[in-house]
């Protein structure tokens, strides 16, 4: 018997605890560049490598999140009586304070010393700004123009006074590589959209995945020729090489099966097998075309993470929804209800602490196997703080 009411209502526990999970992990390996003799497995495999570490799963992980609890809120919305063109605004919506957010945070990157304001303070008053905008103001509406107004002022104040640097040359903010947030903004407008056009025929999210499959394997096979113009023209559009689309879609397609078979566990968890297994031989099998690398994005990187995303949503299904063991990750919750404060709040500690005040740990404290249990603490102490404000109702939501 499920520990949920029903696969339509309510919040699920196997996704809510995937995300606070997923999320928990993002600022553990965030933080581990502030170690020392960090173990190779545990980081980014660096681009020229046919590899990948635990760190190069996280990313993955959250974009099938994304597509996972996709079904879920568009049906709710659905049921509330919204119409089309009102999910195709809020979706619309979303995804453009992912695309902002995740193009400031981006150039982050090449912020030059030689700007008005000291970079630290540039990143207090940018990520201030987010607060300000995107606060849920559902208990508190009748100031909630005017702090919005005093973030988008603040946005824009520090896109004029921003200056970057790249390549010794003086650049001002341009898209690169969109930011983590931006890359999530982009595949969750393109799935999304397919998935309001589908309605119940789930047979349009198989074929959009498949040709996300596809395009990134064309991306990087090169092959056919003829189609370059077109995979230029994609990339322009903020879809890079759709290996993000097809993670996402993947979720997507995960989500309507576990509504599909909820009450059929047997089914479903062969299902959910089956696909693991069948993305894993397609991981593994092409690897030779184009390596393992989340830098690079290919087809092998991609459906690996995807396989591994699908067999720890299906323990988590039988540990939450089937058993409600929820306590045991009672400790990470908010990383699942209050996610994105929970990611932006390690920005504030870099800006303080590590550009602004130059304070770090001695070395004995962040080197080894002490180091990474610092970067765990580091991720617990963020959870709880983002916790503790979502008590007071201090929490994102777009």
């Amino acid at each position: 018997m499920l520990h949920t009411t029903s696969p339509l209502k309510g919040r699920i526990a196997s996704i809510d605890v995937l995300r606070a999970l997923t999320m928990f992990l993002m600022v553990f390996v965030n933080d581990l560049w502030t170690d020392i003799g960090v173990p190779a497995w545990l980081e980014h495999a660096p681009a020229d490598a046919d590899a990948m570490g635990f760190s190069d799963i996280i990313f993955p992980s959250f974009l099938f999140l994304v597509g996972l609890s996709l079904p879920f809120a568009q049906s709710s919305r659905q049921m509330k009586g919204a119409t089309k063109s009102a999910q195709f605004t809020h979706i619309v919506s979303r995804s453009l304070a992912l695309i902002i957010m995740g193009f400031f945070q981006m150039n982050m990157e090449t912020y030059s010393s030689k700007a008005l304001l000291p970079k630290g303070i540039w990143i207090i008053i940018v990520t201030s700004a987010f607060f300000l905008i995107w606060l849920d103001y559902s208990k508190e509406k009748r100031n909630k123009k005017v702090f919005q107004g005093i973030g988008i002022l603040l946005l824009v104040a520090m896109a004029i006074l921003y200056k970057g640097e790249s390549n010794g040359k003086e650049i001002w903010m341009q898209p690169h590589w969109w930011g983590i947030l931006g890359l999530i903004g982009w595949a969750y407008l393109s799935c999304a959209t397919i998935l309001l056009w589908a309605q119940d025929r789930i047979i349009i999210p198989v074929i959009a995945f498949l040709f996300f499959l596809f395009f990134n394997s064309s991306v990087l096979s090169g092959w056919p020729t003829f189609l370059e113009p077109v995979r230029n023209a994609v990339a322009r559009l903020g879809l890079g090489n759709a290996s993000n689309a097809s993670i996402t879609m993947a979720g997507v397609l995960i989500s309507l099966l576990y509504r599909k078979w909820v009450h059929k566990p047997q089914l479903l968890a062969g299902a959910f097998v089956i696909l693991a297994v069948a993305l894993f031989a397609f991981g593994f099998g092409t690897r030779p075309l184009w390596g393992i690398s989340k830098i690079r994005a290919t087809p092998s990187w991609t459906m690996i993470c995807t396989a591994i995303s699908i067999l720890t949503f299906l323990i988590l299904i039988f540990l939450m929804d089937r058993k409600g063991k929820e306590n045991w990750f009672k400790i990470i919750r908010p990383a699942g209800t209050s996610t994105l404060t929970c990611y932006l709040l390690p920005y504030f500690h870099l800006a303080i602490f590590i550009s602004l005040l130059k304070l770090r740990l001695p070395e004995a404290l962040r080197t080894g196997s002490i180091g990474i249990i610092k970067s765990l603490l580091f991720a617990l102490v963020i959870v709880m703080i983002t916790g503790l404000l979502e008590k007071i109702k201090l929490r994102l939501k777009i």
